[in-house]
């Protein structure tokens, strides 16, 4: 009897650990819209019916399932947006380097919140999609519930080691060979796909890269990245009261963490800073589940 019980208690866990780990590898369950912002068209994806808007916006080289796992984590308890940046995926591809300006960039972040019938919204943003969410939060406050950050430091923090820590700078040559002309030329989908890791999400990778525009997509750098000789940015920083969620994998290369220094000195509002051992760049792949966690528990904290 012991031993048939054994046997029946082995299949139901084996069951529920396949189950648990088929939910994992799921897709969230979105809607696909549009936003007309000026001419450009903006795509995003829609989940989650209750709670808080918060939106996403992805980096280099990447679209809106860069949010997939976080996306399935807070669509219980927030109504949650991913973008896809213009250039991008099923976004417009405007050409010139002036469509590229952050201001343009902040203002298809305003256009989607408003399209949602929201009048502002949490603030997530990677990468470029990071350098975006401090930028917005710094010209829309009103629009900024809270802000939140992967791997992409305080526009101060990131202008500080680029002119005055040698690492920083010679890790930053990918940017200045971005910024040559022609380098667009030189990118493949299957080249930008090969941090992805697994077959079917490397799939849908090369699929959504194969429908993005690669001198648009440099045309971030090109229009936005500093270029030498670098110079530390001493102007008074613009204050954000928000809270502020930092998040930062330590193994990153092209965003060295001792840019994080001093970030609480330009903020006005209480910051959480999280930083990751073993997770590199793009720190919400490497980490998933402890990225989604923390979210959830930042998110919920005042709830």
């Amino acid at each position: 009897m012991y031993s048939v019980f054994c046997c029946r208690l082995a299949v139901v866990i084996a069951l529920g650990l396949l189950k648990a780990v088929s939910i994992c590898a799921a897709d969230a369950k979105v809607s696909h819209h549009y936003v007309d912002n000026d001419g450009v068209k903006i795509h995003y994806t829609k989940a989650g019916e209750t709670g808080p808007l918060v939106v996403m916006i992805h980096g280099f080289p990447d679209f809106w399932f860069s949010w997939n796992e976080q996306i399935k984590a807070l669509q219980s308890t927030h109504r949650v947006v991913a973008m896809d940046l213009r250039g991008y995926n099923r976004s417009d591809k405007p050409k010139g380097l002036e469509p590229y300006a952050m201001p343009m960039l902040v203002s298809d972040v305003a256009a989607v919140i408003r399209d949602t019938g929201e009048s502002k919204a949490v603030i997530l943003g990677h990468d470029w999609g990071g350098m975006v969410a401090w930028r917005f939060a710094m010209a829309n406050p009103a629009m900024t519930d809270r802000l939140i950050v992967l791997n992409l430091p305080h526009p101060k923090g990131l202008s500080r080691e680029l002119a005055k820590n040698p690492d920083q700078q010679r890790n930053s040559q990918y940017a200045r060979n971005f910024q040559k002309p022609g380098a667009h030329e030189k990118l493949s989908a299957e080249g930008l796909t090969r941090w992805v890791k697994g077959e079917a999400k490397r799939a849908k990778y090369l699929e959504a890269m194969k429908r993005s525009d690669f001198e648009a997509m440099l045309n971030y750098y090109k229009r936005n990245y500093p270029r030498p000789p670098y110079r530390e940015d001493n102007s008074e920083p613009v204050r954000l009261n928000m809270p502020v969620l930092l998040i930062h994998g330590l193994e990153d290369k092209a965003l060295l963490h001792g840019a994080l220094n001093r970030t609480w000195e330009w903020l006005d509002g209480d910051l959480t800073l999280v930083t990751v051992p073993g997770a590199g760049h793009f720190v919400h792949h490497d980490k998933p589940e402890f990225i989604s966690r923390t979210l959830k528990m930042w998110l919920l904290r005042d709830r």
